[in-house]
């Protein structure tokens, strides 16, 4: 299940970091199963500067559109050839349920193919004619970019940020979270064999406070792409702003989901439990705060403190799990504590809040599902982002208090709404602040579908025809059509 001996990739060349080792530990038992090789600032100094020497080569800077894409597919195609084996792997160092590691895995493969088809069809622009001239506008790679992805969904974000990038004729400096380095290198793996020149592609695992800070300060580095918390989003935004370099940073979220009056609870029901406790709630769109009108406030909650209890806790390799472990015992334990607080704040804890009592989950990272009352949205609980498996109930009467409250964080990631009513549905959808607002389903993506968060929560936008864009530099090349010389300087 290892990748090449545990060694990192700096700019195609398979090594052994300066950074030590990196354990990778199976959050369902425990259990060390892995080592991977960590990189220091020297590793990052010298993949970067072969990076850029890589994107310069006329074999990749002359490649036309049509034939990047065509090597995009071929990473498609590899993908989805070891689907079962990146799903495997991606569960085993996540802890995600095998069922959702094999979703996020079609899912990148699906990421290379579209982004292969907007390669091939991109365009510049022949813009109106104003003068004795013609302009056009091309766009032209950054040169070298740096991906800094998270440890909930490895596969699809390294996809997001690595398809792109490739498609507009970068390299690509990957730095993996710590905990789940896997999957990035295998993906690696596959780039390269699919015959992507191979100084285009690092994957250097290590601590952010090291590599990714490293990443991001060279000078090489012309754009940061970054998913992540908030706070490190706010640093990285430092560095850039000295740099005058630009970043796209999808951050965190407080996603509110609303419950109308007149919802179908059965959807509703359904709907909420999978917003906030599929990925074990480790995701930055999760619907954590549920407003649920008054008139059905009772009923909505008892069906889903119901069908909470019913959801099946255990390791990601049992079919019928539905949560898992949580990526990081540290991780788990904060989570452990963030209910404890909420508790202190007046919380009633109307299921889960603690750990399994089952002796074979023992073991492992878990936290069982849990749903809170009786907080005020101001609470620091409704603040907060946990990133569990940890949603709040909220009842609300007056939809204008619903919207301020709904709005009433510094998060504008997404959002979700539950009604019959599609004018109502249409009303809030424009007056909540989020990136993503899902009417009468939760957690549905499209990779042509742009995504970007509000306020806190981010800037920039990933996915759709646009993705690639990001990764690119515009530039206009006027040509002169005056048979005569320009006359301010004719003698």
């Amino acid at each position: 299940m290892m990748t090449r001996n545990g060694e990192l990739l700096g700019a195609g060349r398979w090594l052994t970091g300066g950074g030590g080792t990196l354990d990778c530990v199976d959050p369902a038992t425990g259990e060390v199963f892995a080592a991977v090789s960590a990189a220091d600032v020297a590793d990052v100094h010298a993949a970067a500067e072969r990076a850029a020497a890589a994107a310069s080569e006329p074999s990749w800077a002359d490649l036309l559109p049509h034939e990047r894409a065509r090597l995009l597919v071929r990473v498609a195609d590899l993908i989805e050839r070891d689907a079962e084996r990146l799903s495997a792997l991606q569960t085993r160092n996540t802890g995600k349920t095998l069922a959702e590691s094999r979703a996020l895995v079609a899912s990148a493969a699906g990421t290379f193919r579209f982004t292969a088809a907007a390669c091939e069809t991109m365009q510049g622009a022949l813009t109106p004619q104003r003068g004795q001239h013609i302009a056009m506008s091309r766009y032209e790679p950054i040169g070298v970019v740096g991906a800094i992805t998270p440890w909930n969904s490895p596969i699809a974000s390294d996809a997001q940020k690595v398809a792109p990038a490739l498609a507009a004729g970068n390299a690509v400096l990957v730095k993996p979270a710590e905990a789940t380095p896997l999957v990035s290198l295998a993906l690696a793996e596959l780039i390269l064999e699919a015959g992507v020149p191979a100084g285009l592609m690092s994957v250097l695992p290590g601590p952010g406070a090291v590599v990714g800070d490293a990443i991001v300060r060279h000078r090489r580095v012309g754009k940061v792409s970054f998913t992540g918390g908030t706070g490190t989003g706010r640093l990285i935004g430092r560095i850039a702003a000295e740099k005058i370099m630009p970043v796209s940073m999808e951050l965190g979220g407080k996603s509110p989901t609303i419950v109308c009056a007149d919802a179908d609870l059965d959807h509703a029901v359904a709907g909420v439990l999978y917003g906030i406790f599929s990925s074990t709630g480790q995701s930055c769109i999760a619907g954590s705060r549920i407003f649920v009108h008054s008139d059905v406030y009772d009923e909505f909650t008892a069906r889903l403190v119901a069908g909470a209890r019913r959801l099946v806790t255990g390791p990601g390799t049992d079919p019928a799990t539905q949560v898992g472990p949580l990526a990081t015992f540290t991780h788990r334990d904060r989570v452990a504590a963030m209910v404890d607080r909420a508790r202190e704040e007046g919380a009633d804890v109307l299921c889960g809040g603690g750990l399994p009592e089952n002796p074979e989950l023992a073991r492992g990272a878990y936290y069982l599902p849990t749903l809170l009352a009786g907080l005020a949205n101001e609470s620091k609980t409704c603040q907060e982002e946990i990133f569990g498996p940890v949603g709040a109930l909220l009842p609300y009467t007056d939809e204008n208090d619903l919207v301020a409250q709904a709005n009433g964080t510094v998060y504008g990631l997404a959002a979700g709404i539950w009604t019959r009513d599609y004018r109502r549905a249409w009303s809030l959808a424009r007056r909540i602040e989020a990136g993503t607002v899902w009417v009468n389903t939760y957690k549905q993506f499209s990779i042509a579908t742009p995504f970007s968060g509000l306020k806190e929560s981010g800037i920039g936008t990933e996915k759709g025809r646009d993705g690639i864009l990001s990764y690119m530099r515009q530039k206009s090349v006027y040509f002169g059509l005056d048979p005569e010389p320009l006359p301010w300087a004719a003698g």
